[in-house]
């Protein structure tokens, strides 16, 4: 079998696994070739339980498809970390701990264009796992104190997730909680102790909110309820980003279909005016109401959400492309300053059509569950808009809401990946959602229940929420750092920064995007050492933080405390009172010619962030 005929069948199982990806220009499941070449430089370095794959990048591609098969010739499939979203990575390495240890496989590696649009397989290299410990590299962590890379990015600042902002302002229970002020609470807790400045939610043009309706054949605006909604939002310190859906029912062609138990109206309007001047007149308003220029530097308008499925569309792509055109002018009548952008499609669809639309784009925005966001800067480029704002606008590690991963140490590693490989190249990552108090498929039945929220109902946190606080707590000076090793920067990662007060703080996780392995495997665990250089000739206060199975992981005391569907009151009280991320390890270290070394241990999945605090 040649390279050519692997890289062919290869392009068919893509095609087979994500669609047609909602392209109109050809039938579903036809192959698109991308006029991309292979990468090349492709290594496969065999570790314990893992096998890691790094590559050349390929100019202008988004992702990758990694690909393995059991011999040189294939048949060559895409590795599946179980994501279930879009099976593609935005660069190498690539830590695959699907292997099993002492088996040979080989690997190759395809690039997208766009998520339908794959490009050839580079030479498949031979790699495989293996099991004896000392038969791999030790991991070390360097790290330059004294060094400077620029302003540290923090990707998960901009932006997260809500369940529809109506619900901020229920006084009915969950679990015995009141919805409305616990989802005031997250945001809060969310803004002050993450720096998040704006929420997104669907919903501000559903009918709880009564913003439109007809009376004797006319239009009749009411926007009473979103002032309720977004004085709220603004008196917790945060901004929205305006998702312009769903339809009012007396607007909509079909108001009988809908998504969510809240039924939002998901079908297109009957008058394209209407639709038009409702735009138009919420925007007036909330000029009107916050200031043209707080709305026009603060806040944004997206259009829909992920249109591209046809549960949460009714209408054509065409009916779509016409909605974007139609919204993006009315915002824009208002000022031709105020931000608009879409598609805010599910698995990265779309987003080349929406570079094609004949109306304004200020952002491109789009959604992927289950792996690190893709880069999307090369198809902006290759539109001609270098400089266009990346929002991903919902992402997460799964997009199944009732999966148990999502209340794991697993999500909370894979937070951090996500975060790490976006900073500097994406404006926003959003994780969706604040809170746990969402209803789409209906209200919480019980406390730990696989939601989406970084926080519980009750307001506790989660792993993801942990992970973000210790990445919230590294300095605004991103430090020079590498790691060697056994899976480094596949399985092992690093983010370092200093602060104003010459603090150096080193976070160092132990992850892997394969959901099979989300309660850890022994063979992944792996002992580091961090060894910060260039440091002041003084002592140094060090504090070691972890999230682990022991720490900062309330699912894990909730199942020490007998676990069932809600806490009592005595539990929520003790719940409450261990809601806190405390040292693991404190101490006093003295530089020897500026240099401290830290051993630590880190199980699979696990973080630790390691403080040198000058005295």
């Amino acid at each position: 079998m040649t390279v050519g005929d692997i890289a062919a069948q290869a392009r068919a199982q893509w095609v087979e696994l994500m669609g047609s990806g909602g392209a109109q220009d050809r039938a579903p499941g036809e192959a698109v070739v991308a006029d991309l070449p292979a990468p090349t430089g492709l290594v496969a370095v065999g570790g314990r339980g893992q096998v890691t794959v790094g590559w050349d990048p390929v100019e202008g591609a988004i992702g990758y498809a990694v690909h393995r098969a059991t011999s040189s010739t294939g048949p060559f499939s895409v590795v599946d970390h179980g994501g279930g979203d879009v099976l593609a990575v935005p660069h190498g390495p690539y830590a695959d701990t699907t292997v099993e240890p002492g088996r040979e496989y080989w690997y190759a590696v395809a690039p997208l264009a766009t998520v339908t649009a794959m490009g050839p397989l580079g030479v498949p290299v031979k790699g495989g796992a293996f099991g004896a410990p000392e038969s791999v590299a030790p991991l070390l962590v360097e790290v330059a104190a004294d060094g400077d890379d620029g302003v540290l990015p923090r990707p998960w600042q901009f932006m997260v997730g809500s369940e529809h902002l109506s619900h901020l302002l229920s006084t009915e229970r969950t679990g015995g909680r009141e919805i409305g002020s616990e989802l005031r609470e997250a945001l809060r807790r969310t803004h002050d102790a993450l720096g998040v400045a704006t929420v997104r939610a669907h919903g501000i043009l559903c009918d709880d909110l009564g913003v439109y309706r007809e009376v004797d054949g006319e239009p009749v605006h009411d926007f009473t309820g979103v002032d309720r909604v977004y004085d709220t939002v603004r008196e917790l310190g945060m901004r929205p980003i305006v998702e312009l859906g769903f339809m009012p029912r007396d607007l909509a062609v079909d108001p009988e279909k809908t998504v969510f138990a809240y039924r939002g109206i998901i079908s297109p309007p009957k008058d394209w005016n209407r639709w038009a001047d409702l735009v138009r007149a919420l925007v007036t308003h909330l000029v009107d109401r916050y200031g043209l220029d707080e709305v026009r530097d603060n806040w944004a308008f997206e259009v829909w959400n992920e249109a591209n499925l046809s549960v949460f569309w009714s209408g054509t792509p065409a009916d779509y492309w016409w909605l974007y055109e139609v919204t993006a002018q009315a915002v824009k009548d208002v000022d031709p300053g105020l931000r608009v952008g879409g598609p805010a499609t599910a698995a990265v669809g779309w987003v080349d059509e929406q570079l094609l639309v004949d109306a304004p784009v200020d952002f491109l925005s789009t959604h992927i569950y289950g792996s690190p966001p893709l880069d999307l800067r090369g198809l902006a480029n290759r539109r001609g808009r270098p400089d266009l704002p990346l929002w991903w606008t919902e992402w997460g590690v799964t997009a199944t809401h009732g999966d148990e991963i999502n209340d794991t140490v697993f999500a909370a590693t894979f937070l951090l990946r996500g975060m790490r490989s976006a900073a500097g190249r994406i404006e926003s990552l959003a994780p969706w959602v604040a809170s746990d108090h969402f209803e789409e498929l209906g209200r919480p039945t019980r406390f730990l229940h696989g939601g989406f929220g970084l926080l519980t109902v009750g307001n506790l946190a989660k792993p993801k929420f942990w992970a973000l606080s210790l990445a919230q707590r590294l300095g605004d000076t991103a430090l020079p750092a590498a790691v060697s090793g056994d899976g480094a920067n596949g399985l092992v990662e690093s983010w370092t920064g200093r602060g104003g007060d010459g603090t150096v703080g080193v976070l160092v996780w132990n992850g892997t995007l394969d959901h099979s392995r989300r309660d850890g495997d022994p063979a992944l665990d792996r002992s580091v050492r961090v060894r910060v250089t260039g440091l002041a000739d003084r002592a140094h206060e060090l504090r070691v933080w972890r999230v682990d199975a022991d720490h900062g992981n309330v699912a894990g005391r909730w199942r020490e405390m007998g676990g069932g569907d809600w806490p009592t009151d005595e539990q929520w009280a003790v719940l409450a009172a261990d809601d806190r991320l405390d040292p693991a390890a404190t101490g006093t270290v003295e530089p020897v010619d500026g240099v401290v070394e830290v051993p630590l241990d880190l199980s699979n999945p696990s973080i630790a962030l390691v403080e040198l605090v000058p005295r």
